[in-house]
């Protein structure tokens, strides 16, 4: 048994990791921010000691694990080099779990934590699976031969693995704090692509992802017939119970399918965890029963029903602009007939700026639009552009803060898309607690 001290233990890849490592057997605590984060329940709920930052965390029994945020001067990283202690990063030290298990890497600019959520819960019911979901989910035990993880391209973070196998959902041109261009973004997944041991599965509907090159078979899913695994009569059905679908393997029909999501991106996902599952030799049967189970993951169109007002209030991770618009129609397919409010925090100054005209048309794509302060993130607390610029852009867009939450209580039988990767959590509160207040 060893003792595992995280840096930032609320991070969502973080507060997974140490998951695992308990579930390991290992002795886990770890620090952070006072402020309270999505993570934090779930290592409450296994009794995972968290602590304030402080340099007396550290002691000379302990293995650092370091959240990619925080730099090697923080206080606990420099103390524990001080004292000789060893300090690995997030994705160092995910790359060294990998090497225990068959690994399997899921990785593309938009899609990974759905995936690789939908493919655990698939997978784990044909073999015994250690699994780390980006929404801060991860499970370990000593019987796991797979291991899963949701693998970041961020900082070309996921070249510190060599995964026995690798999905790869699509590739757009995201953190322009880090990348150059989408040329660039290419050009990491190529690398990526090239350390992969045994298959790649890749959507073959990206231009991208179709000139990536890899020492290993490529499996191609999505709905373009040129795909070996391609979805076909895809229906989505007006019982809020989700979306219908066929599989079709190189023009031969393989299977019908049940997802309980909707929106296109629903059943790219699906059809990456299914072709992996047919690569693997898992039943038929299997994968269909699982894949008509799965509700989701953590902050992945979270639905909350609001009683008072009949409104559905939607939390989402969406920060892009095409998980913006992705989010949106599925909310207008699986609920029609009610108008859709999109409450939207950008994440990042840089990314705001690089995608300001992009952000604007998919935002345009709701019947009413609020937006909030841009977060500005750990890495980057400030920046040269404020939330009017983008409001400027779209036609009828209104500022929203805490202090005039109310105005939402105007939307009756409609849909609240609470979309962002910051804290836009605490408006949704706000808005619960408003709404509580007024039934009183």
């Amino acid at each position: 048994m060893t003792k595992y001290h995280f840096v930032g233990i609320k991070g969502t890849g973080m507060s997974a990791l140490a998951q695992i490592l308990q579930g390991l057997h290992h002795e886990v605590q770890g620090s952070d921010y006072d402020k309270r984060f999505f993570t934090q329940k779930a290592l409450e709920d296994k009794k995972i000691k968290l602590l304030p930052f402080t340099e007396a965390n550290i002691s000379s029994d302990e293995v650092v694990i370091a959240g990619n945020a925080f730099p090697d001067q923080h206080e606990e990283i420099s103390k524990a080099r001080e004292m000789g202690v060893p300090v690995y990063r997030y994705y160092d030290f995910l790359g060294m779990l990998a090497k225990h298990y068959t690994s399997v890497a899921v990785t593309g600019t938009h899609g990974k934590t759905s995936t690789t959520g939908l493919l655990s819960f698939v997978f784990k019911a044909f073999a015994p699976t250690a699994y780390l979901i980006g929404d801060g989910t991860g499970y370990g035990d000593d019987k796991s031969k797979y291991f899963i993880w949701e693998s970041c391209e961020y900082k070309r973070h996921f070249l510190h693995a060599d995964p026995d196998y690798c999905l790869i959902t699509n590739i757009e041109f995201d953190h322009s704090d880090y990348y150059k261009d989408l040329d660039d973004v290419v050009s990491a997944f190529q690398e990526l692509a090239l350390k992969v041991k045994k298959a790649v599965f890749a959507c073959g509907d990206n231009e991208q992802l179709q000139m990536i090159k890899s020492n290993v078979p490529m499996i191609y899913y999505g709905f373009n017939e040129e795909n070996d695994f391609q979805a076909r009569n895809v229906h989505f059905l007006s019982d809020d119970s989700g979306t219908e679908f066929d599989v079709y393997i190189r023009n031969d029909f393989y299977g019908h399918f049940k997802i309980t999501g909707y929106g296109k991106h629903n059943v790219l996902n699906a059809l990456a965890v299914i072709s992996f599952c047919n690569y693997m030799n898992v039943p038929l049967e299997l994968v269909q029963e699982r894949l008509a189970k799965f509700h989701g993951v953590k902050r992945r169109f979270s639905e909350m029903k609001l009683e008072p007002r009949d409104q559905i209030m939607i939390d989402d991770y969406a920060h892009h602009p095409t998980e913006i618009r992705a989010t949106i129609d599925a909310a207008r397919e699986k609920y029609p007939d009610r108008k859709l409010v999109a409450i939207f925090q950008p994440h990042t100054y840089s990314r705001t700026m690089t995608f300001m005209d992009e952000f604007a048309a998919a935002l345009a794509t709701a019947d009413d639009v609020y937006l909030c302060d841009i977060f500005g993130s750990a890495r980057e607390k400030s920046g040269k552009l404020s939330i009017h610029d983008l409001q400027d852009r779209i036609d009828g867009a209104h500022i929203l803060h805490n202090s005039m939450i109310d105005d939402l209580k105007q939307y009756q039988h409609s849909v609240l898309l609470f979309m962002g990767a910051g804290d836009i959590q605490k408006y949704q509160t706000a808005y619960k607690e408003a709404l509580e207040a007024s039934a009183l």
